[in-house]
Order: C-alpha cells, then sequence, then structure tokens
C-alpha cells in the first residue's frame, strides 16, 4: 500500500477549506434556487425580447404566454392584443357575425372595460419577472374610433408599457391623429413596416409629432431593401423604440432560420451592444417550425443565437 506525506495538520487544514467550499457552494446554489424561475434574456447591456406572435401556432390564452416566455428564459415582451383582451372579457367574434357588428361590439366593450384585468396581467407577469414593454391591440386603424384609440393607450400604460405598435398606415392623417394621440397620453406609437419599407418611409410619420416612432423589423428591411439596416439604425436610433429580428433573404426572399438568410443578425446586436441602445431587440418567429420541434423551441434557438451574438 503506498504511504502518503499528508500531516495531520495539513489533513485538517484541507478539511476545513473543503467544508467553508461546500458551505459556499451551498450558500451559492440556494441563492441561485431563489431566482431559477425568473426568466432573464438581458444579454451583456441588450434586452432580448419576444413578440406573443411568435407561438401563434400554440394554445395562447395570458397564462400560456407567460409560461412560453419562462420556458424560453425571456424577461421582456411585446404582447399582442388578442389574449390580453380575452383575459379582460372582450366579446369573441362569432362565426357568421357580420364584421361591421363585431367591430361596433367591441368598440363599445373597449370603450367601457375597465383596467383592473391588465393590471392583474401586468401583476402576474412582473411577478414572474417578465415586463410588458409593448402591446399590439387591433385598436389603432384608421377605422377604430378615439375612444378606441385612448383605450389603447391607456390599457396599455396599465401593462407597463413604453409605447404601442402597429402597422405604419398609408394615410398620412391617420399617423398625425395617433402622433396626437399619443402626445397626449405621453406615451410612444411605433409604427412596424413590412418589405415596403424604404429609409424614408418613417420620415412624414416622424415628423408629426416626438411621439410617433419606429417599430424596426430588420428581417423585413432586409427583404425589402436588399441592403443592410445598420445605417438605418444609426441614423434612427434616437426614434426607434423596439426592433424586431428575423432572418430573411434579399430581393423579397423567404424567412429563414436564424443564420441562413441575408439580414445580418450578429452585426445588429453587436452594434445594439457597442452604442449601447436601449430599445429591446424582438424575437419574432416567422420561418417555418421543422417537425418535431415546437414554437418555444425555435424561439429558444432564437435567444441561444443572439446569446452566442453578444457573447
Amino acid at each position: 500500500m503506498k504511504k502518503t506525506n499528508v500531516s495531520r495538520r495539513q489533513f485538517i487544514g484541507t478539511g476545513i477549506l473543503a467544508t467553508a467550499g461546500m458551505a459556499l457552494a451551498s450558500k451559492v446554489s440556494f441563492a441561485e434556487s431563489l431566482f431559477a424561475d425568473k426568466p432573464n434574456s438581458f444579454i451583456n447591456g441588450v434586452q432580448i425580447g419576444v413578440i406573443t406572435y411568435s407561438f401563434r401556432s400554440m394554445p395562447s390564452s395570458i397564462e400560456q404566454l407567460l409560461q412560453y416566455c419562462k420556458d424560453c428564459n425571456i424577461n421582456a415582451i411585446e404582447l399582442m392584443g388578442d389574449a390580453a383582451e380575452a383575459y379582460a372579457g372582450a366579446p369573441k367574434f362569432e362565426r357568421g357575425t357580420e364584421y361591421a357588428a363585431y367591430a361596433a361590439k367591441i368598440a363599445d366593450w373597449r370603450m367601457n372595460v375597465p383596467m383592473d384585468k391588465f393590471a392583474e396581467i401586468r401583476k402576474m407577469y412582473n411577478d414572474a419577472g417578465v415586463k410588458i414593454y409593448a402591446w399590439k391591440p387591433n385598436a389603432l386603424g384608421p377605422k377604430n374610433t378615439d375612444a378606441e384609440i385612448n383605450y389603447a393607450f391607456n390599457a396599455g400604460k396599465v401593462l407597463g408599457c413604453t409605447h404601442v405598435t402597429v402597422e405604419l398606415p398609408d394615410d398620412q392623417d391617420h399617423t398625425q391623429r395617433l402622433g396626437d394621440k399619443a402626445a397626449d397620453h405621453k406615451m410612444y406609437v411605433g409604427y412596424h413596416a413590412h418589405t415596403q419599407a424604404t429609409p424614408g418611409l418613417w420620415d412624414v410619420a416622424l415628423s408629426q409629432s416626438d411621439y410617433n416612432a419606429i417599430n424596426l423589423d430588420i428581417g423585413h428591411y432586409v427583404a425589402g431593401t436588399s441592403t443592410s439596416p445598420i445605417e438605418f439604425i444609426e441614423k434612427n436610433a434616437d426614434r426607434i423604440v423596439s426592433m424586431h429580428i428575423k432572418d430573411r433573404k434579399f430581393h423579397d426572399g423567404p424567412n429563414a432560420p436564424w443564420g441562413e438568410g441575408d439580414t445580418p443578425i450578429k452585426d445588429v446586436l453587436a452594434l445594439m451592444k457597442k452604442r449601447k441602445y436601449k430599445f429591446p431587440a424582438t424575437i419574432e418567429l416567422e420561418y417555418n417550425i421543422p417537425a418535431g420541434s415546437d414554437a418555444v423551441k425555435e424561439v429558444i434557438k432564437c435567444r441561444e443565437y443572439a446569446k452566442n451574438a453578444l457573447s
């Protein structure tokens, strides 16, 4: 049997260090366990979020959407309007109903609904460690009433958002209308564009109100302009309130899994990190989900891609 040269004093000292190390590890493990259920996607100074539209292929109650965020380890979201309104008791669209009749019915509901349920949603999400930074209700269009638009901003405030989002309308009178309402509520409206995007597309809306802003989609921008969005981002960073991240091909090309298209996602995230931009980078899952996978699994892949790009 081989002898060792460890003295009693050395043995005791080693034991004390080991015990201390175990105690420290135990404390660290205990501390980590306290926050194990809190998602975190604030990565090296960049807030990675997700739009709940990404989970449209799955059951999407307000509670289920929260669980998906936790499963994906994402702590900030752009919330689509349907789930929040359903939770708050909005009338459902019934088959066979004329849309005009339904539009009048939900407009009346929006004008009179109390904000209690929206406050519940905010508390539910915040208690779980998830912030709602934007929401996108179907209440900001040219055909929506002033009362509905006021409702959209009021509900957004109660949800804890800094801005609402909407597709950029062709009607300049409507962007003026929304900009005026946004100024009244001291809350931004971020305009989203698809492949009609050009470097000057938002210029009129931005000139109409300080509260008119940009909800940039870099995938659509790349597909529509066949150029990198980097220069546009640098020029307009102070008017961007949030930015959708997806990968698309040039020349109106299709959506692609991240890293397989022409969108410089890594370069954009590196720019956000370098310039310390505060607006969130919102994962929007639009490519076809592979067989055997689901939206949660694919959003996790997107988050991991972003994490690696920012590391």
